[in-house]
C-alpha cells in the first residue's frame, strides 16, 4: 500500500457517501461503516472478468442496459457498500452519470471467485446475503478453479435460489433473454492465458494419460 493511501485510511466509521467519496487510492468495501479489505485478484480472475464484460456489454447495448466493472461502489445496506466484479443496470434504473455512489439497484451482479478461503466465503456467504438484502434480482458466481457458472435468482422471500449451474457447453442465462454464454470457449481462453510452459505441462499430462 502506498504512503498516500495508508495515510488516507479513515480512523472513524464511514457513511456510505463518505466511503464513495474516498480517494481512489483507498481500497476496500464498506461493512457496517468500516473498510474491509478487498480480495486479491489473480490473473485468471481478471481474464474471466474481462471476457464476461465483453459478453455482457454486447447484450446490454442491444437492450438499453449498461455494464460497469469492479470500481463501481454500490449501496447494499444502510452502512454497507460493495464493489462487485461486474454490475448491470437496466435502462429504467440507470444511475446518474456523475454518481460516485450507486443507489439504483442493479439487475445483476457478478463475482469471480479467488482461491483464498476468505475470498470464497465473502462471495458465497457475505455478499450472497448483502446482494439479496439489496434486492438485486440476479447474482452470478463464476469459479475459475472449478470451471463453473452459478446463477441465483431472488425469490419473493428475498432469498436467492439456484436457477443455473453449468460447467460446459453453450448455456442460456436466466434473466437476460437471448444471452448465451459459451463456457467451453471461456475456459479455453482461460487455459490460453496460462504461461506456455504450464500449458505444455498440462498437454503432456493429458497425452500421457491416453
Amino acid at each position: 500500500m502506498s504512503q498516500r493511501s495508508a495515510s488516507a485510511i479513515p480512523s472513524k466509521p464511514l457513511s456510505l457517501q463518505e466511503w464513495a467519496d474516498l480517494d481512489e487510492d483507498v481500497e476496500g468495501e464498506l461493512v457496517d461503516g468500516v473498510l474491509e479489505e478487498e480480495e486479491m485478484p489473480t490473473y485468471w480472475h481478471e481474464t474471466i472478468v474481462a471476457r464476461l464484460l465483453v459478453a455482457l456489454s454486447a447484450w446490454a447495448r442491444r437492450h438499453g442496459a449498461n455494464v460497469v466493472g469492479s470500481e463501481a461502489k454500490i449501496a447494499v445496506g444502510a452502512r454497507r457498500g460493495r464493489k462487485p466484479d461486474i454490475a448491470m443496470h437496466l435502462v429504467q434504473r440507470l444511475p446518474a452519470a456523475r454518481d460516485s455512489l450507486v443507489r439504483a439497484t442493479p439487475h445483476l451482479v457478478v463475482e469471480v471467485t479467488s482461491p483464498r478461503p476468505r475470498d470464497v466465503r465473502r462471495d458465497r456467504v457475505d455478499k450472497h446475503s448483502d446482494y439479496a438484502h439489496a434486492r438485486i434480482p440476479y447474482y452470478w458466481i463464476v469459479d475459475p478453479q472449478l470451471r463453473t457458472l452459478e446463477v441465483f435468482e431472488l425469490d419473493r422471500n428475498r432469498r436467492y435460489t439456484t436457477v443455473l449451474v453449468a460447467s460446459a457447453g453453450r448455456v442460456r442465462v436466466p434473466g437476460c433473454a437471448g444471452l448465451v454464454l459459451d463456457l467451453d470457449a471461456l475456459w479455453e481462453e482461460l487455459a490460453e492465458a496460462e504461461p506456455p510452459q504450464k500449458r505444455a505441462g498440462h498437454n503432456g499430462q493429458r497425452s500421457g494419460g491416453t
